[in-house]
């Protein structure tokens, strides 16, 4: 039985969003227009439920690099109207397209040079009227039995809300650098994480040159703590990287190795990353291939750092 019921309400929700597609038209198209040019902010109102539907709207839009601010239409009433100024978009949601405290704010937005658009669900309204675009939300009937609960008008106000947020960003030609520029922190940070971010660099990287006599090798390759040292030519480019396996390998093959050259010893052509690379093609590239450290090179091979799967496995990039 309880199950019917969810089921039931997520059948209404789904279907008065779906709905919504058929229903869009020209003023979708204009509203994402007017966004992408406007020199202001987009300010997004609404009342009760409809105010909170109104939040993540520009949340949403904030995070995709339109700026954009909640104003709670009844405070507006009383001062924070001032939120409004010339250039703006104001947003205002609302299912009846009556909502007093909205209709009250519609001459001041006008007067303070703001342009006024909204969702609702009836063209007819007295919001539908006063607004410049107007996108159309309306429901069938909301899925509260009673219905009287916002539930099917709210999943279609998001919706709607989300579209034209994503419709935005794609016209405005929103790249991963740009959202990775929002999302600095977080989860979402994390993916956006380039290797440059998270490199060893400077003196931190161990190096040394190919003659340098294993026995030398060793202790660079100690204070670095990393498990290897990176082998650099004297225009400082990456000849190899001489790895703990390299040295096993050389002892069980020579019986004086500590004397060898570090060149005789080293991988030669070893995996390479470059610093615009996100971490986690550098973490993905170290599992696959069964490494712990890639050194970090320039276009002409030039050693830039040193990046360490255990590092990026502290970050959780996945």
């Amino acid at each position: 039985m309880l199950r019917d019921t969810a089921r039931r309400v997520l059948t209404i929700e789904a279907r008065a969003i779906e709905a919504l597609g058929a229903r869009l038209d020209e003023s979708f198209d204009r509203a994402v227009e007017a966004i992408v040019a406007s020199p202001g902010r987009v300010v997004v109102t609404g009342m009760g439920k409809s105010g909170i539907i109104c939040q993540k709207i520009a949340a949403t839009l904030s995070s995709t690099g339109t700026p954009a601010l909640f104003m709670h239409p009844a405070e507006a009433l009383h001062g924070d109207l001032g939120m409004v100024v010339k250039g703006d978009i104001v947003l205002a949601v609302s299912a009846s397209g009556e909502t007093e405290e909205i209709l009250r704010l519609v001459e001041a937005i006008h007067r303070l040079g703001a342009r006024l658009f909204s969702f609702t669900g009836q063209r007819g309204s007295s919001l539908a009227r006063a607004s410049e675009i107007t996108l159309d939300v309306g429901v069938d009937g909301e899925a509260c039995p009673m219905g009287l609960a916002p539930t099917a008008s709210t999943a279609a106000a998001l919706a709607m809300g989300d579209a034209l947020a994503i419709a935005v960003y794609v016209k405005k030609g929103f790249a991963e650098d740009d959202f990775a520029a929002f999302h600095p922190g977080g989860r979402l940070g994390k993916r956006f994480l380039r290797v440059a971010d998270v490199m060893h660099v400077g003196d931190t990287v161990p190096k040394v040159a190919p003659d340098t006599a294993i026995r030398q090798a060793i202790l660079e390759m100690t204070r670095g703590k990393m498990g290897c040292t990176t082998v650099v030519d004297p225009e400082g480019r990456l000849a190899g990287i001489l790895t703990d396996g390299d040295l096993r390998r050389l002892f069980e093959r020579d019986t004086s190795p500590l004397l060898r050259p570090a060149g005789e010893a080293m991988t030669k052509r070893p995996v390479t990353i470059a610093r615009t690379e996100l971490a986690s093609v550098a973490l993905r590239l170290m599992e696959e291939r069964k490494i712990t450290s890639v050194p970090v090179v320039d276009e002409a091979l030039r050693l830039e750092g040193l990046v360490q799967i255990h590092d990026l496995w502290q970050l959780q990039l996945f």
